[in-house]
């Protein structure tokens, strides 16, 4: 089942579509420091498209400080989360978002779209599970940090030359 949302909306206080729209738009508007609150107390979020291949964030605690700590960056992301279609399953504790981050680098005016899925597993209203297919190559971009990800992925002899 296919179904596209409102990005205000929701359709029940704690059901997956409702902690799945809370958690995009806190990304975007905030308060950081509750966003964590929208996960179990141990969960397993991953990021299986990151370049760097980042450890998974297996507790609240560990997803408050991934939320909470200053970006090493020094730009200011003006962004929304656009064109959500929330996919239902045959698992009532699942679903898979489609949707992007699109906004503008304040400083700059630079507009930006990353395009992202979820796919999350959400229990008695707060994630258990998540892996978050993002685009990290447009959201480095977005950053200010492409050259500096490019360098972290070369091998060190390329690097050291």
């Amino acid at each position: 089942m296919d179904s596209r949302v409102d990005p205000d909306g929701g359709d029940g206080h704690s059901s997956p579509r409702d902690v799945f729209l809370r958690l995009v738009n806190g990304v975007c508007e905030g308060p950081y420091e509750d966003l964590d609150d929208l996960y179990a107390e141990q969960t397993h979020v991953t990021h299986p498209f990151h370049p760097l291949n980042p450890p998974p964030l297996l507790s609240r605690s560990e997803l408050h400080e991934h939320f909470t700590a200053p970006p090493p960056f020094a730009r200011t992301l003006n962004r929304k989360p656009v064109n959500i279609i929330i996919h239902d399953t045959t698992d009532p504790e699942v679903i898979v978002a489609e949707f992007a981050y699109q906004g503008h680098v304040e400083e700059t005016g630079e507009a930006f779209t990353v395009p992202c899925v979820f796919v999350l597993r959400i229990r008695d209203g707060l994630i258990v599970e998540s892996r978050d297919y993002i685009d990290h190559i447009a959201s480095a971009r977005a950053w200010g940090q492409l050259e500096s990800l490019l360098t972290a992925l070369r091998p060190s002899s390329e690097v050291d030359r």
